[in-house]
């Protein structure tokens, strides 16, 4: 009996120092962000490094919001990531339901295909989706990069629905039907209602890949007045030389929105989920 004790209390000091390492290894990154962000010119470049700022200062932050294109940029990325999350959950939900409450020709073939595509890394689409952007006139525009991000959020919506709306008694369609209601009044009123936890998550995942996607926004977008945040992230960098103080301001401003949504959702999502189980 000792024995066994001794080794829980030998896994759980082990468990303890692996969870800590991982909080330091992911948080002390984020926390130099910030207090360099803080930090003056002199400061930034001192030798050796402090991990407080002497004398903060919010000259990195004046810069980047009044002397760069930044403020555009975080509008740009709002823009697009607010678009994609749109499209990608209304699209989604619509597949989802089609795919689950109706029966067609090819049904298991096509939710197959979904999750083929949503398996497909973005750098295989990167040259025929350029080709595709290019013959519809929307190389360097925000519509195009929505059209882009929906390439990998719309399937993921989709597939991830299928599995959310099978969870709900097909009894209750059929019930909503007995009553005189369409397919789309038991979409919007029944299984709306129901999968609002799935679809929040849904909108997390597609406004945040939308956010922080950098390779489609470095590439199909060009001009600083269609730039997102994560493009005009690396526009602070001039060949070899890195702006370090307005580099680390800027992706402070970059966090935070993600962060705030996060803690308003999570909230959401918990009271959604414990009305739904009451309901």
């Amino acid at each position: 009996m000792v024995t066994g004790r001794r080794s829980r209390m030998r896994r759980n000091i082990g468990i303890s120092v692996a969870v800590a390492v991982l909080l330091i290894w992911s948080l002390v990154p984020v926390y130099w962000i910030f207090i360099t962000s803080f930090k003056h010119e002199q400061e930034i470049y001192a030798f050796p490094p402090t991990f407080f700022p002497l004398a903060p200062t919010l000259d990195q932050y004046v810069a980047v919001l009044f002397h760069t294109g930044f403020p555009v940029f975080i509008r740009n990325s709002f823009v697009v990531a607010a678009g994609t999350t749109l499209i990608a959950a209304a699209g989604g939900l619509l597949g989802a339901f089609a795919i689950t409450r109706m029966r067609f020709v090819g049904r298991a073939t096509v939710a197959r295909l979904i999750v083929v595509a949503y398996l497909l890394p973005p750098s295989l689409l990167f040259i025929p989706l350029f080709i595709v952007l290019q013959r519809l006139s929307l190389i360097n525009s925000l519509p195009g990069l929505i059209v882009a991000y929906l390439t990998f959020s719309m399937p993921f919506s989709t597939w991830m629905l299928i599995g959310h709306i099978r969870t709900i008694p097909s009894e209750l369609d059929e019930a909503a039907r007995i009553d005189g209601a369409s397919r789309l009044q038991v979409l919007l009123r029944v299984i709306l209602p129901l999968t609002l936890p799935g679809l929040s998550v849904v909108c997390l995942f597609a406004f945040t890949n939308a956010w922080n996607e950098f390779l489609y926004a470095l590439v199909y977008v060009y001009s600083s007045s269609t730039r997102t945040i994560t493009a005009g992230l690396a526009s602070l960098t001039m060949g070899d030389t890195f702006i370090w103080g307005q580099l680390m301001a800027a992706s402070v401003l970059a966090i935070v929105p993600v962060l705030v949504i996060y803690l308003v959702a999570q909230r959401w999502l918990i009271a959604g989920l414990t009305s739904g189980s009451i309901k």
